[in-house]
């Protein structure tokens, strides 16, 4: 899978996506993270990449060229058109389902606004889709855009060392996962459940699948009616 991330702060994407099992997965050559600063685009010699809005409103908005000729250096030796997304408080919330679906891409190219946001000619003209990470208003769309690399890269094999290790987590088959426990058996008088101890691997199935409906039902209740429907 190859991401090309076209931003105005190619540092942020680099710092979260260099670290962890996402850097370990561009280490081995599985995923491919390619940063595009859009400001080296620009044909302002003062290599400026906004402007005013036209009828008014607070803030700057991103200009259509450095962005197009940022986008066409990336495409330049594409066979088609790559999937491009930009992130976006407008766009759709993501979702695992969604998350899924994008990892079954050869590529994707995101987009990540700042300021007030991006000239919509130039979203009209590029991109296939908007994609929000939730109901609420960032700086940038850059955050957005490692959230989004590190949910779909998570899905792609050899990423983690095995396939539960998504399959087994909240939302995937739409419900919360199950409360986890680990070393020791007691802490401040709290205990692991006796179930998770006593071997019998139908009974932990069992409860597993209990604590998921019952967290679901007190957490996101939201969640089962979906799963319902």
């Amino acid at each position: 899978m190859i991401f090309d991330i076209m931003t105005l702060f190619p540092d942020m994407i680099r710092l979260v996506t260099d670290e962890s099992i996402i850097g370990r997965a561009k280490e081995k050559g599985i995923i491919e993270v390619n940063t595009f600063n859009i400001r080296d685009y620009t044909k302002d010699k003062h290599k400026r990449v906004d402007d005013y809005p036209y009828g008014g409103g607070h803030g700057m908005i991103m200009q259509c060229q450095p962005i197009y000729d940022c986008y066409k250096h990336i495409t330049r030796d594409c066979s088609s058109k790559p999937h491009t997304v930009y992130m976006s408080p407008k766009g759709a919330v993501l979702t695992q389902k969604r998350v899924l679906e994008l990892s079954k891409l050869q590529r994707i190219v995101i987009l990540c606004g700042h300021y007030e946001g991006v000239d919509q000619r130039i979203l009209d003209e590029i991109i296939d889709e908007e994609i929000s990470i939730g109901d609420y208003v960032l700086t940038g769309g850059e955050l957005p855009a490692c959230v989004l690399i590190d949910c779909v890269s998570r899905m792609i094999d050899g990423v983690l060392s095995d396939s539960e290790g998504f399959q087994n987590e909240s939302h995937f088959n739409g419900y919360l996962e199950y409360p986890q426990y680990t070393r020791p058996e007691v802490w401040k008088n709290r205990c692991v459940p006796q179930t998770l101890l006593s071997g019998h691997h139908a009974n932990i199935e069992k409860w597993k699948e209990q604590q998921s409906l019952e967290l679901t039902k007190q957490l996101r209740p939201d969640l089962i009616k979906k799963t319902e429907s």
